[in-house]
């Protein structure tokens, strides 16, 4: 048996957990995370949602939680809060707004622990774990303490994201994740006057790299206005305007990782 090499465990009450990441900031994860959960409770799947980015947690910010704190039951398990019918938690709820987190790992690694295995979640079909950027403590951690169904890789079809893109693929593959495919973030900007679509990061930069990995492509969002505004609302677009085709971007997304993890 290796040594330091924590042994994996479940998540009480959550059947499938997967990973969403990316190794570069910027691609969009975050709001491409919520809106997957989002899309995943829209279709009947019960779902949560769990901030593992300790530095820069959003969703609180994407839910329109924050401020709020969740309770403690009765074995001092945090109990995860509600927006739009899916439960969520993160670091967010317990620190104030403008607060830095300047921890070092044993402290970050406890606060992760924590979020993990110390939350009090209702019977959840799908666990959603937003991962903080690149590939490091946060990410082999939870790969080594966790059962995951499969890891989603979001980059954009910019060749320098889809470098840090290729590293990512690698660490799951490296760690014994399934690797359930790729998104392409912020695929083409929409113009909201005549519907023209620019492709400002490239083309299918990132249906190309999956190709040539031999990696599932999982979809294209298209980089639009009203998916950054329904984000710094804390209405996801998914929510905001659920008929709309960015909502449909999302929702087939997740339809088909539904597919690939047995819960279709």
């Amino acid at each position: 048996m290796q040594r330091n090499v924590p042994q994996k465990r479940p998540i009480p009450n959550v059947k499938k957990i997967i990973a969403v990441s990316s190794a570069k900031g910027g691609v969009g994860k975050s709001t491409l995370a919520v809106n997957l959960a989002l899309a995943s409770a829209r279709q009947g799947i019960s779902t949560g949602i769990l901030d593992a980015d300790i530095y820069g947690p959003s969703i609180p910010t994407l839910l329109n939680l924050e401020g709020l704190e969740p309770e403690l039951d009765d074995r001092n398990f945090l109990v995860p809060l509600t927006a739009y019918g899916l439960k969520a938690i993160s670091i967010g709820f317990l620190i104030p707004v403008t607060s830095p987190l300047a921890w070092r790992a044993p402290l970050l690694q406890k606060a992760l622990s924590q979020l993990l295995f110390e939350t009090s979640w209702p019977p959840l079909d799908l666990l959603v774990l937003d991962l903080p950027p690149g590939t490091g403590d946060i990410q082999l951690t939870i790969a080594q303490s966790l059962e995951l169904a499969g890891a989603v890789i979001v980059s954009t079809p910019q060749d320098l994201a889809l470098r840090d893109a290729v590293r990512g693929v690698g660490f799951w593959e490296r760690t014994g994740v399934k690797r359930l495919g790729m998104v392409q973030n912020m695929s083409g900007f929409v113009c909201g006057g005549c519907g023209e679509v620019t492709d400002i990061f490239g083309g299918d930069g990132a249906k190309r790299k999956c190709e040539e990995l031999g990696l599932d492509f999982l979809g294209d969002v298209p980089l639009h206005a009203s998916i950054c505004a329904d984000a710094d609302a804390g209405k996801p677009t998914v929510v905001a305007n659920p008929d709309g085709p960015q909502a449909k971007a999302f929702g087939d997304i997740m339809a088909k990782i539904s597919k690939q993890i047995g819960l279709v």
